[in-house]
Parts: structure tokens; C-alpha cells; sequence
């Protein structure tokens, strides 16, 4: 049987509540940051919507991005126990140009002066016997400069969107044309080594250029694995909890309960991955106690009061896994794995509210309003593009080499 989605007026009444809820959080937001008050807390007040407009960008394209990482990974790789979910991989990948999209327009905002928590993009800040200068920076201006940092940018947003585009499109022209000889399916599998390689290295400077470099002072060079596994993890998750959503609405019927349990030990792994990064950033940093670098936990630690989500999200996204998803049983168990699933999804915005607002908004934060509904209006966006493109396609794929095996699939 090869269904196709049907996106229900229901379903699209419900994206539409959500982003209608975030243009509320929006404006909610940014009139109560116009009428901040003057002087320094208002700066960090005036921060707090376009802190929450960074959080939520770079957290659902993140998704997007790591989908697209993980489809090219299934090529590489010739793995076919995957083959089966293929078609909710790839409409999970079709976000990532509409984050990107958002993301460069976040960036040039900050360009032309219209949110400042980017500080590196203050030129005064480079002149000696200006008010802001700040010498730390003039090591750092070689690379964080406007026309370095935009051509960077644009290379990220164009090249991973264009793969995506491609994986995407060959995908469905197998599907439509025949691929008797699996052309197709080996062209993208060459497509997709070109593409790891390429992500292998932007993953990590697209992270310094635009997180890292929010606190501009501070490095890390675990960074742009750490934030790599983060995403990752919350891509694993969508996808995990999309087929468990379509299964349970009487789609997917050739997805095998192997492929669930496949899907939950990736949960388990990526999970784990992410935790010990975060451990060996944080225990490094730690122990060598340089100022340069341990100035980042103690601004969140001790300084801008946020060693609860700081702590709180870390026992989320490490001991919700490791508990609920340790045996065999519960990776194939849709109950557990939507618990979970949905767990950790907050884990890691709360992990990326951690690492963005104390360096937007110091200890002028607190999980209100604006954050709640931008957050809910960029998830309605996120799902409605998703499922939009999910409903484009058939929900099997045709004429790939690894269908039959993945159908037949058995751990």
C-alpha cells in the first residue's frame, strides 16, 4: 500500500491557532521592549524579543538542517533500515530553507542596526576613543567582519539549501520516472559524501559566526560539535515522533516495529553523545580555570542567575534517556518513546535558551509571554511546512535499492 498524507483542515486549523498565537508574541514582544525603560536595563530588556527571535530561528532550522545531515548520512552510509521513513526525513529536511531564509534575515537585521546582540557588528566598537571600543574585539575583527561573516553566511545558506533541494528532487523523480538502475539513488549517494564533507565543516563555524559570537569574548573549540549533537538529537526526535504520529492515524503501515526500536536506540545515542559534550566542554573548561574561558559558566552559574535551566535541562536531556529508554522494550513502545521524545525536544530549547540569553539579556530573563508564544508560533510555522510537503508525495518511496530490506527489516 502506498498512501499518500492527507493535511486535514483540522490539522492546518491548529498551525494556523499556533502561528496566529506567535504574530500575538510577537508584537506582544516587541511593543513591551519598546517601551522598556532608558539606560542599561533597558538595552538588555530591548534584547530579550530579539534573543527569543534567535532562540527560535536557529532552534527549528537546527532541525531542519540535522535532517537533511541525517538523509545524506542513510546515502553515505547505504543503510537501508531507514527506507521505510524516508518520505517524513525528507519533509523534515523541507524546513531548513525557510529557517535559513529566516535566520539571514535575522542576521542582516542585526547589519543594519535594528537589534544589537550581535556587538561585533557595532564599527564603533573597532575606534579607538569611542565610547564602546573595545580592544578584545580587534583580534577577532579579521574574521567577525561584516563582509567575511555575510559571504559565509550566504555560502551556508545557500549550498546546504541547494543539497536539500537536490536529495529532495531525485527523490521524487525515482519515484515518478522509474529508476530500474538506481541512477538516481547513486547519484545522491555522491551528492551526499559531497555534501557531509561540506557540513562537517560549517556545522561548526555556522555555530561560532552565529552563537558563539553573541558572546563575543568567549571560545570554545568543542562548541560546534556540541551544538551539532543538539540539533541532531532534536531532528532524531521530530522524526521519531512524526511516525509514531502518522502510525498511530493508520499510515506507515509497512514501517516494521524494527524500525521503531531503530529509531529509539538513535534517540539513545545521540542523547548520550550529546551529554558527554556537554560534560567534557563544561569539566574542561573547569578545570583549567582560564578567565577567558570559564567566564562563561560563571556568568550562568553565578553572576545572571541561571544555574537552574542551566542544571535542570542538563537532568532532562541526559537522565530521561538514560532511565526510560534503556531497554530493549521501551525503544519499541510509542507511549515511551512520545514521552521522552517530547522531553527532550524542551530539553534542548532549553539548552539553546542557556546558551543565548545570558549573553542577550544578562540577568534581565525570565520564561514568560514572549518567549512562550514566539516559541509556539515558530513551532505552528515549523509543522505546517513539514506537513505541507509530507502531503506532496506518497508516503513510501518507489524504486529504491533498499525497500524490500527495510519493509523486511528485523533487530
Amino acid at each position: 500500500m502506498n498512501q499518500t498524507f492527507t493535511f486535514t483542515d483540522k490539522a492546518k486549523r491548529f498551525c494556523y491557532i499556533l502561528m496566529g498565537i506567535g504574530i500575538v508574541g510577537l508584537i506582544w514582544g516587541y511593543v513591551s521592549d519598546g517601551n522598556a525603560p532608558e539606560g542599561m536595563a533597558g538595552h538588555y530588556h530591548h534584547n530579550r524579543f530579539w534573543g527569543n527571535m534567535l532562540l527560535n530561528t536557529f532552534f527549528f532550522m537546527g532541525i531542519g538542517l540535522a535532517a537533511t545531515f541525517f538523509l545524506a548520512l542513510q546515502y553515505a552510509a547505504e543503510a537501508g533500515w531507514a527506507t521505510t521513513v524516508k518520505r517524513v526525513i525528507e519533509a523534515v529536511t523541507c524546513y531548513l530553507p525557510v529557517g535559513a531564509g529566516l535566520m539571514l534575515l535575522m542576521l542582516v537585521l542585526g547589519a543594519l542596526g535594528v537589534h544589537h546582540i550581535y556587538e561585533w557588528m557595532d564599527q564603533d566598537v573597532y575606534v579607538e576613543g569611542s565610547p564602546v571600543f573595545d580592544e578584545g574585539m580587534l583580534h577577532k575583527h579579521g574574521y567577525l567582519n561584516l563582509p567575511f561573516f555575510f559571504a559565509r553566511t550566504l555560502a551556508y545558506v545557500l549550498v546546504w539549501s541547494g543539497f536539500q533541494r537536490i536529495f529532495r528532487k531525485r527523490s521524487l523523480e525515482a519515484d515518478l520516472n522509474g529508476d530500474n538502475d538506481h541512477i538516481i539513488h547513486f547519484k545522491n549517494r555522491k551528492s551526499a559524501a559531497i555534501f557531509l564533507v561540506f557540513f562537517g565543516v560549517t556545522s561548526s563555524t555556522s555555530s561560532w559566526d552565529w552563537l558563539m559570537s553573541i558572546d563575543v569574548h568567549w571560545f570554545s573549540t568543542m562548541f560546534g560539535w556540541y551544538t551539532f549533537s543538539g540539533t541532531w538529537i532534536g531532528a532524531i526526535v521530530t522524526i521519531t515522533l512524526l511516525v509514531l504520529w502518522l502510525r498511530k492515524n493508520g499510515y506507515l503501515e509497512e514501517v516494521q516495529e524494527s524500525t521503531i526500536h531503530d529509531l529509539g536506540k538513535w534517540m539513545f545515542a545521540v542523547s548520550f553523545l550529546w551529554s558527554y559534550l556537554w560534560f567534557m566542554q563544561f569539566m574542561l573548561i573547569w578545570y583549567t580555570n582560564l578567565p577567558e574561558e570559564v567566564s562563561y559558566y560563571f556568568d550562568r552559574l553565578h553572576m545572571y542567575g541561571y544555574r537552574w535551566p542551566m542544571w535542570i535541562m542538563f537532568i532532562i536531556n541526559f537522565t530521561f534517556p538514560m532511565i526510560m529508554l534503556m531497554s530493549r522494550d521501551s525503544k519499541r513502545n510509542a507511549g515511551f518513546l512520545t514521552i521522552v521524545g517530547l522531553c527532550i525536544l524542551f530539553g534542548h530549547w532549553m539548552d539553546l535558551y542557556v546558551v543565548v540569553m545570558p549573553a542577550t539579556v544578562h540577568e534581565y530573563w525570565h520564561i514568560g509571554l514572549t518567549e512562550i508564544t514566539i516559541g509556539l508560533g515558530f513551532l505552528g510555522l515549523f509543522l505546517f511546512v513539514v506537513l505541507s510537503n509530507l502531503a506532496k508525495a506518497p508516503l513510501m518511496v518507489k524504486n529504491h535499492p533498499y525497500l524490500d530490506e527495510s519493509k523486511h527489516l528485523h533487530t
